[in-house]
């Protein structure tokens, strides 16, 4: 008969055969001392460093490649969220080949590892590409992370499909001859330096319950945004990084984006009472970011006018 504890007293639920509905103060030490954890990086308890960047470095955009990030010091920004250009020949894009664009991201990933603070997060907003053959994109960038050091927290799929392009690609029309997958869907991979968890230094949590209740369920649901609108071949909408920053940051901490684009980190940052640095190689793209920056504190600070 399975083992079963389902009392929510100060001794929790405990992992047993068939598993247990309870998950508050659930003891998982068996589960995590299975075989299959055997070898696998775990997170460790970490001392608590924090180094701060330079005012006059911080909430700032920078026209350069985030490969080399030399404005911020080791253990001084607390979140990374970000979405790669997709390399597939866009006018933003190099068009390298796979091994290039590979090693330039994890050259990226590398330095973001060196500038977050210990249990600091990476959030990379990524959709696998092509049909013959498919490239699991994310796959590739999850092999890349662990082998820097990341601890791989999850992965959210965010759900595209009430405002996914309406593509008629079906391949071999209601024959298996060929029929097409499509996709209605995109990953975001979140990952943590050295540690699971962050040393809170009394910082101030600004989460609603309604939100941290539905934001960390493994599946998201909202609509994509217009290119056209924002000026910017391939936008991700606010609500992405206002999500991640909500759940995985505290007021005031820094927000960083490495492919910064039309500048929405930036933006949800601000809105979310954040600070923020962003990078961007295309100097239009980094003055479009600036102009919509600009123009929302222009907004919300009559004394910016």
């Amino acid at each position: 008969m399975a083992e079963t504890n389902y009392k929510r007293t100060g001794a929790g639920t405990k992992t047993s055969s068939f598993g247990t509905p309870g998950r508050i103060n659930h003891d998982s030490s068996k589960f995590y001392e299975s075989r299959l954890y055997e070898g696998l990086k775990k997170g460790e308890e970490t001392s608590h460093i924090e180094n701060e960047i330079p005012v006059e470095n911080l909430d700032r955009i920078y026209c350069k490649s985030s490969e080399n990030m030399d404005e911020l010091p080791d253990n001084s920004t607390h979140l990374m969220v970000t979405s790669p250009p997709y390399n597939v020949t866009k006018d933003y894009d190099n068009n390298l080949s796979l091994a290039e664009y590979l090693k330039l991201l994890r050259n990226i990933w590398q330095e973001t590892y060196r500038v977050l603070v210990p249990g600091g997060r990476a959030c990379i907003n990524v959709a696998n590409l092509g049909r013959k053959p498919y490239i699991p994109l994310h796959s590739y960038i999850i092999e890349d992370m662990h082998d820097i050091g990341f601890l791989m927290r999850g992965e959210l799929i965010w759900n595209k499909a009430s405002s996914a392009s309406p593509s008629t690609a079906w391949g071999s029309w209601l024959s298996a001859a060929n029929p097409v997958l499509r996709d209605v869907h995109e990953y975001i991979l979140v990952f943590s330096k050295d540690s699971f968890s962050r040393k809170k230094k009394a910082k101030e949590n600004t989460i609603k319950k309604e939100e941290f209740l539905e934001w960390t369920k493994s599946v998201c649901t909202f609509p994509a945004v217009s290119a056209k609108q924002i000026g910017h071949p391939a936008p991700f909408p606010e609500e992405l990084p206002h999500r991640l920053i909500q759940l995985y940051t505290f007021k005031n901490d820094v927000v960083l984006d490495p492919f910064a684009g039309s500048g929405t980190t930036c933006l949800s940052s601000i809105k979310d009472n954040r600070n923020f640095i962003g990078y961007d190689t295309n100097a239009e793209y980094v003055k479009l970011a600036e102009t919509r920056i600009s123009s929302y504190i222009k907004q919300t600070d009559p004394s910016k006018k």
